[in-house]
């Protein structure tokens, strides 16, 4: 059959989409280092910046060598000229923006277990779940084993589940595998003192800013770009991302009684929540969708820490793991119809997903964190701890100049 002439044309077009979606979710990351600069204390700021930017790199090479080709079965492990035949070369720069995505679980985590965790058996964490646990999963809802579980949904609820960028696989997966390793680390020193809470303060509420800010504007990449090529570019997925992160910011400001690090991550719950079903829902539905997944946030972060007495220093898991599972729900909700949504989505399926990936990401946390508990250990010696990861492991603090004599 012979191609049409603008073929090639069409072919880099979408390889350039893909591939600015890419760098956009790339950025994001930048996002995650300073939300974490801005959340932890001065003598762990260093160690943020570092560990965020190691799990990138981490995870680019075994996503590339192990994750990709579990996930969708296409190895890289051949020649550069064969790896550019046909479509320009589209399969590389999809890794790229699938590396994002996967690049994200570790980043979340990192909020989780800051400050007191050790930073190599961290990095191997992040690998296996970079490498191994998130391709697997994804590779049943999005990759080459998606009839398999896809197949169970659409038996249950009558269509599969739905999940269009990835408030599930991505953070709802991320949120709920750093809940059994903020438990097993157990809190910061004096973060509670015979059974009262006393909150640690936060060093630095521009950085916080910036991150959540960064991720607001790469998160259109992140959803946006998930249509992977020029051809399927959706209106509705765009204004449905800004309806809700503006409705989660709006509902942080008034359920969190104007506090800067609510409202800063309600935009990031609304976004998160809206992920599933951002290609579903009319934009008032977004709106309410964010709006509700801030109301979560807010309560639920005050209900782990305060009623739980879990030191989560970031609040992962009520924003990624919580809210994602609400934005797969969601989905099922405000896609219908009824709701001025596109319709064709399941909310049976969705609830089913959802809990699937739960039951999923509880299991890989506990496994991954459990025996690296047993054997190389997870947390810093007390003494480390105190003097902060960031002279212990880097020997170096934030701002140097503070400490010449």
């Amino acid at each position: 059959m012979e191609l049409s002439p603008l073929t090639p044309l069409k072919q880099s077009g979408d390889v350039l989409f893909l591939m600015l979606g890419a760098v956009m979710v790339f950025a994001m990351h930048a996002g995650f280092a300073f939300l974490e600069v801005g959340s932890v204390r001065k003598k762990s700021q260093v160690n943020a910046f570092v560990k965020i930017l190691t799990d990138w790199s981490v995870s680019t090479v075994v996503y590339f060598l192990i994750g990709f080709p579990l996930a969708y079965g296409i190895s890289f492990l051949k020649p550069a000229d064969q790896l550019m035949q046909g479509a320009m070369g589209y399969d590389l720069v999809h890794y790229f923006f699938l590396l994002c995505f996967a690049a994200c679980i570790p980043a979340i985590i990192s909020g989780g277990i800051a400050e007191r965790a050790k930073f190599w058996p961290q990095v191997i964490a992040g690998a296996i779940f970079a490498g191994l646990c998130y391709p697997l999963f994804e590779s049943l809802i999005w990759g080459k084993n998606a009839a398999l579980l896809q197949g169970v949904f659409k038996s249950i609820g009558g269509l599969e589940f739905h999940d269009y960028a990835g408030s599930v696989v991505v953070h709802s997966i991320g949120g709920w595998i750093a809940l059994p390793a903020v438990i097993l680390l157990g809190a910061r020193k004096g973060r509670y003192q015979h059974g009262k809470s006393h909150p640690l303060p936060i060093s630095n509420i521009p950085f916080l800013a910036l991150g959540s800010w960064i991720l607001a504007v790469g998160w259109f990449g992140f959803n946006v770009m998930s249509a992977g090529n020029l051809e399927k570019i959706s209106g509705l997925v765009a204004v449905n991302s800004l309806m809700a992160m503006v409705g989660g910011v709006l509902a942080a400001l008034v359920a969190g009684r104007n506090d800067p690090g609510f409202v800063h991550n309600g935009a990031l719950a609304g976004l998160i929540a809206v992920c599933a079903g951002s290609d579903l829902m009319h934009p008032l539905g977004a709106l309410v969708t964010g709006a509700i997944a801030a109301v979560i946030f807010v309560y639920g972060f005050q209900f782990e820490q305060e009623k739980l007495k879990i030191d989560d220093v970031l609040g992962v898991w009520p924003l990624h793991g919580v809210i994602g599972t609400w934005g797969g729900i969601a989905a099922g909700i405000f896609g219908q119809k009824i709701f001025g949504g596109m319709g064709n989505v399941s909310f049976v399926s969705q609830l089913a997903g959802s809990l699937t990936a739960v039951l999923f990401a509880v299991a890989s946390g506990l496994v991954v964190y459990g025996a690296l508990a047993k054997t190389v250990g997870i947390r810093m010696h007390e003494e480390d701890e105190y003097n902060g990861p960031d002279l212990a492991i880097h020997k170096i603090g934030a701002y140097p100049e503070d400490h010449i004599r």
